[in-house]
């Protein structure tokens, strides 16, 4: 039987298949009246009010925020966020307290469903959502539970493959997840253990070692046979490790400064070093890029509902998108911001998702509540290794 969360998370993968190139590049240069007339609304009962939020790095970026106060009056207090194991861990401990917006991944509905530290969305306090490319606003309705909203679409963006291109050669459609593991790699590579591992369940699954990596996702008894044979290989190619990383600073600090060569990695990172004219390229592999869509979600808790709104309208326009892209090598969710990105995002963008790329991105499937503390369990046994 096919279990609701994993009937939620097809549809989504199905949704968000839909993108292509020209969707994402191109989008829709026009967007009707007020949406775009102005990206912010001042109102002077802001004035001195706050707003705290968890969000990833760069996601909301100093010139946004700036710009926000300013038109606004609404400052906003911003802790980074790393992983969304932490995120999980600060909401459960606070209850849903202390916070106005998070900005946790879409695959993680199957830890959150249960908790009750979310408040739904009112979406006709959202003007700005019409400016949304409509497959993503389709992809976070999956969130949808007890007759209410719980997620927005907010960026997207891929875990995949980077190397030092001064040290390495390779292309598209030759690039594989399992490059990582081959003899001249040894002791120069680096990856987030657990998505590592996960690649290495769909390179297994390629080479017709395992069955479809998806299958985990379905009960434990499914995970166990799979992520043992993960485990097996991982712990036997520990020595290929350069480094682990868990966040967005150290993927960078691999590359330009610890000795990595080749690297599972989020495209952030490895772009941003791309464009800063430094000797690294990402690239989605064969067998497809991860993808994962990251969402706008208002704690139980939250004190500042009415400035929250004002900060997801604000977060919703083509010159907030963009500002976000351009820094981070992230991708937006509004149509059109694209026609709005410097040369060199464009060029990472497409080296980035050559040929059929696009079509082929791997969704994250939703990870049911006990997903995540076997998958732990794996991955401390690679660790300690």
């Amino acid at each position: 039987m096919i279990s609701k969360s994993m009937r939620s998370s097809q549809k989504t993968a199905d949704v968000a298949k839909a993108f292509n190139r020209r969707s994402v590049l191109k989008g829709t240069a026009a967007i009707a009246g007020a949406a775009i007339a102005s990206p912010f609304v001042i109102r002077d009962a802001f004035a001195k009010s706050t707003i705290n939020a968890i969000v990833w790095t760069n996601y909301l970026t100093d010139d946004f925020l700036k710009k926000f106060e300013k038109d606004t009056k609404i400052k906003v207090n911003v802790t980074s966020l790393d992983s969304n194991e932490e995120l999980l861990n600060k909401m459960k401990a606070s209850r849903g307290r202390g916070f106005d917006l998070i900005t946790p991944t879409l695959n993680r509905k199957g830890q959150w469903i249960d908790l009750e530290l979310l408040q739904p969305w009112e979406t006709n306090k959202i003007k700005n959502i019409a400016n949304v490319e409509p497959a993503f606003v389709k992809a976070s309705k999956a969130w949808t539970w007890d007759g209410g909203q719980y997620h927005l679409p907010h960026i997207w963006g891929t875990e995949a493959m980077s190397w030092r291109t001064d040290l390495w050669s390779t292309e598209y459609g030759k690039l594989s997840l399992g490059d990582l593991w081959i003899p001249e790699m040894k002791g120069k590579i680096q990856g987030r253990p657990h998505s590592m591992m996960a690649g290495i369940g769909r390179y297994l699954e390629g080479a017709g070692k395992l069955p479809p990596f998806v299958n985990a996702y379905k009960d434990e008894n499914n995970m166990r046979k799979i992520w043992d044979e993960i485990t097996k290989f991982a712990v036997e190619h520990k020595p290929w490790i350069k480094q682990f990383w868990n966040d967005h600073g150290t993927q960078k600090t691999g590359f330009m400064q610890n000795g990595v060569v080749l690297g599972q990695t989020w495209d952030g990172p490895a772009i941003e070093l791309f464009k800063d004219d430094k000797p690294v390229q990402f690239m989605a592999p064969k067998e497809g890029a991860f993808a994962w869509l990251d969402g706008l979600s208002m704690p139980i808790g939250a004190e500042n509902k009415d400035e929250t709104y004002e900060l997801v309208n604000a977060i919703y326009t083509i010159d907030a998108a963009a500002d976000s892209a351009i820094k981070t090598g992230y991708n937006g969710t509004i149509k059109g911001y694209a026609d709005k990105l410097d040369v060199k995002s464009k060029d990472a963008f497409n080296k980035a998702y050559p040929g059929d790329a696009l079509a082929n991105l791997w969704w994250w499937p939703d990870e049911p509540a006990w997903y995540a503390s076997i998958r732990t369990e794996y991955r401390d046994k690679f660790i300690a290794a």
